[in-house]
């Protein structure tokens, strides 16, 4: 009988990741794109290794830096009585790092192809930074933001590398579907593997297919001719 825990742990993950890391992005993607500052070129690259880093090298930095015998690790211990190394809380912190740049970047890109005379126009008429960002700049870029979730969604899901060195592979706690997929390959149980394979194809395929249905304007026109 399929163990479900390792899918059920991975869905859990990669919401919470994409929830708060949708309020991480928006204001550093709104700073990103318009702050004069000389540091943004290295805020950009900070954010942006995840892309090319390798999950090993990440990983493994991660790992130094979450242990208790590090000051970083040891202060998280210590304030909020979380141990970061093997555990599901780890694996939250982890993931946001390593899925920063795929929240990021689509809605940075969503901010620089907005014209400048929006922002300007909304000035103008008495609208603060706070209510143009919200009240005119989001909305005119939901495409962008949707995108952004989709794709950290959809990254998290498929983390091997990163949650291997952080969680290891702890039942019911940090074992989530692509370690669980690599044990049942290990022990040359295809058939589990290929179950947990498919499930992660399926929800990846529909999540997608659901994104660009909705871009393309088809599932809104559909039900607006079902209406």
């Amino acid at each position: 009988m399929l163990d479900w825990s390792p899918i059920l742990l991975t869905m859990q993950l990669a919401l919470i990741v994409t929830i708060i890391l949708l309020v991480i992005a928006i204001p550093l993607a709104y700073w990103l794109c318009y702050a004069k500052t000389k540091i943004k070129p290295l805020v950009e690259t900070l954010v942006s290794m995840p892309l090319i880093l390798p999950p090993t090298v990440l990983g493994y930095y991660l790992l130094i830096a979450f242990s208790p015998n590090n000051a970083f690790g040891r202060l998280i211990e210590n304030l909020f009585g979380i141990k970061l190394i093997f555990s599901f809380e780890g694996l939250i912190m982890a993931s946001i790092i390593y899925s920063l740049p795929f929240m990021v970047q689509p809605i940075l890109s969503g901010f620089k192809n907005l014209p400048v005379n929006l922002i300007d126009a909304a000035y103008v008429l008495g609208s603060s930074r706070i209510k143009t960002l919200y009240k005119i700049l989001l909305p005119n870029i939901k495409t962008s933001i949707l995108t952004g979730i989709v794709l950290t969604f959809a990254h998290t899901i498929g983390e091997f590398g990163v949650v291997l060195m952080i969680g290891g592979n702890i039942p019911d706690k940090t074992r989530v579907a692509s370690i669980a997929i690599y044990d049942e390959v290990e022990t040359l149980n295809y058939a589990a593997a290929n179950t947990y394979s498919l499930i992660l194809f399926t929800i990846s395929f529909i999540t997608l297919l659901l994104v660009y249905l909705i871009n393309s304007g088809y599932l809104t026109q559909y039900f607006h001719d079902k209406s």
